[in-house]
C-alpha cells in the first residue's frame, strides 16, 4: 500500500525585510514535534546552533523542563533579525515511519520563486541539509554548492546566493560546535551578524 500524501503544516514564515531564506526538507511527523514552527523536534540542534551564534548561549531558546523551545521568543528573534522559514517541499510521502529525509519522497516541491517574491530585500537562500538541496537545486537548475559554501545565481534579476549548510540532525555525524561556525560564517557573510 502506498503511503498517504502529507501537506505542510505551517504556513511560511516571511517577516518583513527578511534578508534570508532558510529551506529545511520537511517537518518531522507530529509526534516529533515540541512546538508549532520549524525545526520542532527537541533533539534537533537547529535553535541550539542559533543560540550559540547570535548569543553564546546553546540553550537560549530552549525551554528544558518543557522538553521544548520558547516559540514566541524564536518568532519575535527571527522578525527582528529577518530571517524567514520554510521547506523544500510542500508535499511528501513519508516511505518509513521515522524523520530521515532519506526516506521522503517528493510529491509536490515548494515554489520558491513564489516565496522569494514575497520577500524582495532577501538575497540569499539557505538549505539545511542534503534533500533540501537536492530539491532547491533541482528547481533552480543550479548546482548544489559543497557543505558550507554557497553558490551565487540570479533571480529575476536580483543577485543571490545559495548556501548549504551542514543540517542540524544530531544523525549528521558533525559536532555542534562545527555546525555552528559554518552557520555563523553564513550570518556575517550577510552582514546578520
Amino acid at each position: 500500500m502506498e503511503a498517504p500524501v502529507e501537506r505542510h503544516p505551517f504556513e511560511p514564515f516571511l517577516p518583513e525585510g527578511a534578508k534570508v531564506l532558510m529551506l529545511g526538507s520537511f517537518p518531522p511527523q507530529r509526534k516529533r514535534w515540541s512546538m508549532e514552527f520549524y525545526y520542532p523536534n527537541f533533539i534537533n540542534d537547529f535553535w541550539r546552533i542559533i543560540g550559540i551564534i547570535f548569543f553564546g548561549d546553546r540553550d537560549r531558546f530552549v525551554d528544558a523542563p518543557a522538553k521544548g523551545f520558547f516559540l514566541e521568543e524564536i518568532k519575535a528573534f527571527c522578525s527582528e533579525k529577518g530571517i524567514a522559514m520554510f521547506d523544500t517541499a510542500t508535499a511528501v510521502r513519508r516511505l518509513r515511519d521515522n524523520a530521515s529525509d532519506k526516506f521522503l519522497e517528493v510529491v509536490e516541491p515548494t515554489d520558491v520563486p513564489a516565496l522569494l517574491r514575497k520577500i524582495p530585500e532577501c538575497r540569499a537562500v539557505v538549505v539545511t541539509g542534503e534533500k533540501a538541496a537536492q530539491t532547491l537545486c533541482s528547481a533552480f537548475g543550479t548546482e548544489a554548492p559543497a557543505v558550507g559554501e554557497y553558490s551565487s545565481f540570479a533571480f529575476e534579476g536580483r543577485p543571490m546566493r545559495l548556501y548549504r549548510m551542514p543540517s542540524s540532525s544530531r544523525a549528521y555525524p558533525l559536532p555542534i560546535q562545527k555546525k555552528a561556525d559554518a552557520y555563523r560564517r553564513l550570518f556575517e557573510d550577510l552582514g546578520m551578524l
